[in-house]
């Protein structure tokens, strides 16, 4: 039988015998831990069995998995960190433990684990630590004792989506316009509104697990099932899960599991004193690129570790699914750095990190197991084949792989030439450039575009012009210019590059500068980490057109379901012109991209012997457009040169407009 993601694309066939490989590799191994209960066991459950976990009678029991350690012992505040008071004793496969009566642990007690091994006592963070909390005058971490409590679980409810994936990008300790570290709960009120109201129908939440050093932007993380304290508690957490789907809004976590922060003192690293007790040992255990550790997949007890905090985040906290962090560093032993990867051998063969594979199957498939309708993105730039395929067809099993290459391409275009020597055929050919049979978010920009060292996409088309001249009276070549532009590259990525979206909070309205989060070499200042709210809620800035115009184009993919369709069909491209025109399902995309030149009565060709209604124009004064355009919008058909249906447009400099 032929493996469906060969069947699909016959350039796989010289790497059948590799897909079929993975495949048995991962079938193996889920037969293994069928005395276990497969999946659902205890595999996925580490969570329900390590940390601090209620007894029959009312006490605690604690547990760790240390396995060079030579003695651990329970310290905090509960026995004046007394580390003779509290030993846990050693038991098989190296799980030490300690069981108290009730009473003896006092919920809400700071707690460390003082581990003995061969680098010397240290005290460490629990693994399985659910709240871990910094003391703000000795800057130190430590865990909150806590027992996991059935009725804080969360009854999960399959999110109802209208239309293809529109995602939001929000970090919510910069969702503030104050200087300072945003909230949950400040998440919730003021920011998940202007999310449904807008018109997306997923909201996707950085930084949410512990990390200690804020300006990481979530990315080095400390404890992986603890949510973040500096935006608030746990139970903020999952109120802010509730408000979500209540506003019909899906929330995607983006979780880490591809490196982890090296610091003893929060992280994981040497727990146990070895290098190997959940990473990689040696130099292949230390990411060249972030400072970072590298798991290895491969022992049961990290695959336990990492598949309990995929169902801890589901079901603890009611998460719709996730964006797998830095998906291509963990596939590839060399983590991809510096490769192109053209040819198909490159995703096959000696670098490829086939535990990852498998983790990653399997990390897919437990979160679809317990939630059908599970949302799975991989920020991916590879492109390996099978990415968002179904494990059961030799894929990786996301739903999404993000369009990466796309916002790559647009700040290198916008940085480096004119508009006016923009090449359609490049633009059409890039915003296409994807594996058909699996679904793409597309993206201008998101989060990594505007990282200290760059800029917004606002902010590089119109940079210091958006400080003096973003008034609607006021009348700059540069703000000009760069409003258009800035509505037609999302207008075509919106039309060409995906099957869902994504954008990140501010963009949507052309937040300018960078983002750049408080540190030594700023003087720790909250500037450039946050959000300018208030720019898009003045009646007298551009702002406010660009947001209403991304809420216009969310509005084509709930009212024509354009997103989810594949019929993408190129009618007219003229390089001279600098005109664009392609139909996608039900509408018409024509752009101009010309500078100066405007076009009256332009014959375009349409894909039906019907009559066409304008339903957007990037040109209307309510977009912050100079309104060149007026009348009804209807075009009426007639019978083309080459025996296509045509219609007659009046189309702009720098506009677009779309018609159904």
């Amino acid at each position: 039988m032929t493996l469906g993601l060969v069947a699909a694309d016959r350039l796989l066939e010289p790497f059948a015998g590799a897909i079929e490989a993975r495949l048995a590799r991962r079938d193996a191994f889920l037969k293994s831990v069928e005395p276990l209960g497969g999946l659902l066991g205890s595999l996925s459950q580490g969570h329900l069995f390590y940390g601090f976990q209620p007894t029959p009678d009312g006490g605690i029991i604690y547990r760790e998995w240390a396995p060079g350690a030579s003695a651990l012992s329970l310290v905090g505040d509960f026995n004046g960190w007394n580390p003779d008071s509290h030993p846990l004793t050693r038991g098989e496969f190296g799980v030490w433990s300690l069981e108290l009566p009730s009473g003896v642990l006092p919920e809400g007690s700071r707690v460390k684990v003082r581990v003995e091994s061969a680098i010397g006592p240290r005290d460490r963070i629990p693994a399985y630590a659910r709240r871990v909390v910094q003391d703000p005058e000795t800057k130190d971490f430590a865990a909150i004792a806590l027992t996991p409590s059935p009725s804080l679980r969360t009854t999960f409810v399959p999110q109802a989506r209208e239309g293809s994936l529109r995602v939001y990008e929000a970090h919510p300790g910069m969702a503030t316009e104050d200087e300072r570290v945003g909230t949950w709960a400040e998440f919730a009120e003021n920011i998940l509104p202007r999310i449904a109201g807008l018109g997306y129908n997923a909201v996707q939440l950085m930084a949410v697990q512990e990390h200690p050093y804020y300006g990481s932007f979530g990315y080095h993380v400390s404890s992986l099932f603890a949510p973040s304290s500096r935006f608030g508690t746990p139970g903020d957490l999952r109120n802010l899960v509730r408000r979500a789907h209540e506003l019909g809004l899906a929330v995607v976590m983006d979780i880490v599991h591809s490196h982890a922060v090296k610091n003893w003192n929060e992280g994981l690293g040497h727990f146990d004193g070895t290098d190997f007790q959940y990473f990689h040992s040696g130099a292949r255990g230390s990411h060249p690129a972030w400072d970072s550790l590298c798991w290895d997949y491969a022992p049961f007890e990290t695959l336990r570790l990492l598949l309990s905090n995929v169902r801890y985040w589901q079901e603890e906290f009611g998460f719709d699914g996730f964006r797998f962090d830095g998906v291509t560093s963990m596939l590839y032993i060399d983590h991809g750095l510096g490769r192109d990867f053209g040819p198909y051998e490159e995703y096959f063969g000696g670098n490829v990190d086939e535990d990852a594979v498998r983790y990653l199957q399997l990390a897919n498939d437990l979160a679809r197991t317990i939630n059908p309708n599970a949302i799975l993105i991989a920020e991916d730039m590879s492109g390996m084949p099978g990415m968002a395929r179904p494990t059961s067809e030799g894929g990786l099993g996301f739903t999404h792989r993000l369009a990466m290459g796309v916002p790559d391409f647009w700040i290198k275009t916008v940085k480096e030439r004119p508009d006016e020597s923009w090449s359609l055929t490049e633009i059409w050919a890039i915003l296409l450039n994807r594996r058909w049979n699996e679904d793409h978010l597309g993206y201008a920009e998101s989060h990594d575009q505007a990282l200290v060292g760059d800029k917004t996409l606002a902010f590089l088309l119109m940079d210091a012009a958006m400080y003096t001249d973003m008034a609607l009276d006021r009348h700059n070549p540069v703000i000009e210019r760069g409003v258009a532009l800035h509505k037609l590259i999302r207008l075509l990525t919106f039309g060409l590059a995906g099957e869902g979206w994504l954008s990140f909070m501010g963009n949507e309205f052309g937040h300018p500068e960078w983002i750049d989060f408080p540190r030594e070499g700023n003087g720790w200042s909250y500037r450039h980490a946050r959000r300018q709210w208030s720019l898009e809620g003045s009646p007298f800035l551009r702002y406010a057109g660009l947001n209403r115009f991304d809420a216009a184009l969310m509005a084509l993919d709930q009212n024509w379901g354009i997103l989810s369709s594949k019929d993408i069909r190129q009618l007219y491209l003229d390089e001279a012109r600098k005109v664009l025109v392609f139909s996608r399902g039900d509408l018409v995309f024509a752009v101009n991209l010309h500078p100066t030149e405007s076009y009256v009565d332009l014959a375009v060709p349409v894909p039906a012997e019907k009559d066409f209604q304008r339903v957007l124009c990037t040109d209307d004064t309510d977009y912050a457009g100079p309104g060149r355009v007026s009348g009804d919008g209807k075009h009426v058909w007639f019978p083309g040169a080459f025996g296509s249906a045509e219609i007659r447009l009046y189309l702009p400099s720098r506009s677009g407009l779309m018609l159904a």
